[in-house]
């Protein structure tokens, strides 16, 4: 009857400490979601804000342009690795 008693409780504090783990991992990993949400947002709008000033052409989009550039990108490294 004792180690009945010590089972049941033992499972009770199990499932306390998970669950308090579980708590303390949402937490956070949604904490580090939205710091990581904010700092990618605001380096897009900086790319972009960037990339419509200084390097779209006329009639560009944005979108176009960073298209662009990364085909020009890929067409510089493909051409480096063939020295």
């Amino acid at each position: 009857m004792a180690k009945l008693k010590l089972v049941k409780a033992n499972d009770k504090i199990a499932q306390g400490v998970v669950g308090g783990y579980k708590k303390i991992d949402e937490g956070v990993v949604s904490g580090y979601k939205k710091i990581e949400d904010g700092a990618v947002g605001g380096f897009n709008k900086i790319t972009d804000k960037f990339v419509d000033n200084f390097l779209t052409k006329e009639g560009e989009t944005v979108e176009e342009a960073k298209a662009r550039l990364a085909a020009e990108q890929k067409e510089r490294e493909e051409k480096n690795k063939a020295y």
